[in-house]
């Protein structure tokens, strides 16, 4: 999950109906998959009683699945509709953005949990030298070891790279790769995923396969922005409900729900609307704080039982912590630390030439 790339030039424009979905699907994630861990039974209310609570308590794990598509897009908006990663300067300044947007607050989160629960089953001194070299998801069973939703990011990361690399080529080979991902993401998981999940073998072909319809999405951005909003709506509804028998429920997400959620949202001025993009700009956050955040409640308090009215009550509770504890993140830690990180940097390269061209090389 990432915001616009830091290192975009300001001629390009930034997709703020993107912040605001990107905000939803982390509350997806967050507020009603993770969220119900908080409950005895996993229930925050009767499962008969609200259909569509029912629904996102069983599937809001595929909302990181979105996270991937809205980076793929806005990737390919950022740097194959403007800027250009076509020499070692280019891309030392695309990886040094990355680390600054990523890696404060996965490695504070990666500190903390270290310090509370290194003695778990799964967090091991492996484990931990896995995620802090942001590797934990290709490394099994590190995948949801210490921070457990950090996994999504060290695929990115990998994403990232393939990105770059096909980029500094050229535009054909950058299209050669992403016809290439889609296709292999999409036949791992045709083959090889399984029903319901989620599932720690789908890691790697979920990622790769969201980032890359992304890009195919802004590649064909022209002919889509003539679909019809109902068909899209369309697409949106039958890509969620549709069965998906033995198959992985990721296939109608991602080829269908999740590219039809995006088109739809950059058509929606309600989507940049204030409330939408601060929580796009503390999605983040919210990601990497939950999960440590629940983890820390259920430990010390156990799991809630009482009323539904009790258990609306210490729901809201939790929510109003993780959003504050997000915006304190984004003030303090993730702000901060871009900002010194890319100040170093564009320290380094003032430099003469050949010297800031040896530490990008390094």
């Amino acid at each position: 999950m990432t915001r616009s790339p830091d290192s975009a030039p300001r001629s390009i424009v930034r997709l703020t109906r993107l912040d605001g979905l990107r905000g939803l699907a982390a509350c997806g994630v967050v507020f009603t998959y993770h969220g119900s861990l908080l409950f005895a039974g996993g229930q925050l209310t009767d499962p008969e009683q609200i259909a569509p609570l029912t629904w996102l308590r069983q599937w809001g794990w595929t909302f990181v699945d979105l996270f991937f598509v809205l980076s793929g897009y806005i990737f390919a908006h950022v740097y194959r509709g403007g800027a250009v990663l076509n020499g070692r300067r280019q891309i030392g300044e695309f990886a040094v953005a990355r680390v600054a947007r990523l890696y404060p607050l996965h490695l504070v989160m990666l500190l903390l949990v270290a310090v509370v629960a290194f003695g778990r089953a799964a967090n091991t001194p492996g484990a931990f030298i896995a995620n802090l070299l942001m590797l934990q998801a290709f490394i099994q069973p590190f995948g949801l070891s210490f921070n457990g939703p950090s996994w999504s990011i060290s695929i990115e990361c990998l994403c990232y790279l393939l990105f770059a690399v096909a980029a500094s080529f050229g535009r054909r080979t950058s299209l050669g790769m992403t016809v290439l991902a889609v296709c292999w993401g999409a036949a791992m998981l045709v083959f090889h995923g399984q029903s319901e999940g989620p599932w720690v073998a789908d890691l790697i072909p979920r990622g790769v396969l969201g980032f890359f319809i992304g890009q195919a999405l802004w590649l064909a951005r022209d002919p889509l922005s003539k679909v019809p909003a109902w068909l899209l709506a369309a697409g949106l509804i039958a890509g969620l409900t549709v069965p998906t028998w033995q198959f992985s429920p990721l296939l109608p997400m991602l080829l269908l729900a999740w590219p039809s959620a995006l088109l739809l949202a950059l058509r929606l001025p309600l989507m940049e609307a204030a409330p939408f993009r601060w929580i796009g700009d503390r999605s983040f956050g919210i990601y990497l704080i939950h999960g440590p955040l629940i983890d820390l409640i259920v430990n010390v308090r156990g799991e809630f039982i009482g009323s539904l009215a009790m258990r609306s009550a210490y729901y809201l509770c939790f929510v109003t912590l993780a959003l504050t504890l997000s915006d304190m993140s984004l003030r303090w830690i993730e702000q901060p630390a871009r900002r010194a990180i890319r100040r170093w940097w564009s320290g380094r390269a003032m430099r003469p030439a050949g010297e800031a061209m040896q530490i990008v090389e390094d």
